[in-house]
C-alpha cells in the first residue's frame, strides 16, 4: 500500500481499559467513511490481548477502504495485526531500534512515523529514518492530560518547511482551526475531539479533509 500522508489523519481513541468491540468498530467504520490518509489505533489502556483483538478487526475494515491501519506505541502489536503503520512518541521503543526491528522481521514495508515537539526533535527524527513526523501540539489540547505546551502555528511553519517528510499537525486542532494548519505546511491533520464530538463524525472528517484539499485554492503562509 502507497502511503499518501496528506489530508485527514483519523485516530481511533479508545478509552479506558476494557473493550466493546462491536461499538469500537461502529466508531472505526464512521471514521473510515471520511477515506481518511490512516486510521491509528490509539489505546493507552486496553490489555495487549484486547489491542491485538481489536487490532485484527480492524485489519480487514482498513483493507476494504483502502486506508492504511496504524497502531500507536507498540511495535509488538503492529506487527502482529500486519498493520501499515506504527507511531511512536519519544518515550516509546528508539527510533534506531523500530529500524533495525524493521530490517530483522522484513517488515520493509512497515511505514514508521514519530511525536516531535520541536525543531530539533523534528530534524532528529528526520535525519533518523523517519517516514513522518506528528508535530504540535499546535493549540492548546486536552486529549492528553501531560501534552506538552502548544507549539503555534509559526513553529508548525518553520518544522513544515526544515525537513522534506510528510508533517502531521496534533494537538487542539479543530474545524475553525484546521486551514490555518494546513496553510502553514502541514500535509495532514490528526484530529480526535473535533471529529469524535461532532453530531456526524464522518461529515466532521471529510471537513478536515477539505481543508487541505483547497489549498491549490488559497496560498500558504
Amino acid at each position: 500500500m502507497v502511503l499518501r500522508m496528506q489530508g485527514y489523519y483519523a485516530i481511533l481513541d479508545m478509552k479506558g481499559s476494557s473493550l466493546d468491540l462491536a461499538a469500537a468498530c461502529d466508531h472505526a467504520s464512521e471514521l473510515l467513511a471520511a477515506k481518511p490518509c490512516c486510521l491509528q489505533l490509539r489505546a493507552k489502556q486496553l490489555s495487549l490481548a484486547s489491542l491485538c483483538e481489536l487490532g485484527h478487526a480492524l485489519r480487514p475494515m482498513c483493507s476494504a477502504r483502502g486506508v492504511p491501519l496504524c497502531v500507536n506505541d507498540r511495535l509488538d502489536v503492529a506487527l502482529a495485526v500486519a498493520a501499515d503503520i506504527i507511531h511512536l512518541g519519544q518515550n516509546d521503543l528508539p527510533l534506531a531500534e523500530v529500524l533495525r526491528v524493521r530490517r530483522a522481521t522484513r517488515a520493509e514495508s512497515l511505514v514508521v512515523g514519530i511525536s516531535t515537539h520541536d525543531l530539533a526533535e523534528a530534524k532528529f527524527a528526520a535525519a533518523g529514518g523517519a517516514d513522518y513526523i506528528g508535530f504540535g501540539p499546535v493549540f492548546p489540547t486536552q486529549t492528553k492530560t501531560d501534552a506538552d505546551p502548544a507549539v503555534g502555528l509559526s513553529a508548525l511553519h518553520e518544522v513544515a518547511g526544515a525537513v522534506e517528510i510528510p508533517v502531521v499537525a496534533i494537538g487542539g486542532i479543530s474545524l475553525d482551526n484546521v486551514a490555518a494548519v494546513a496553510r502553514a505546511g502541514a500535509s495532514a491533520a490528526a484530529v480526535i475531539a473535533a471529529v469524535d464530538g461532532a453530531p456526524d463524525r464522518t461529515h466532521a472528517g471529510r471537513s478536515i479533509a477539505g481543508a487541505f484539499a483547497a489549498l491549490n485554492e488559497v496560498p500558504r503562509l
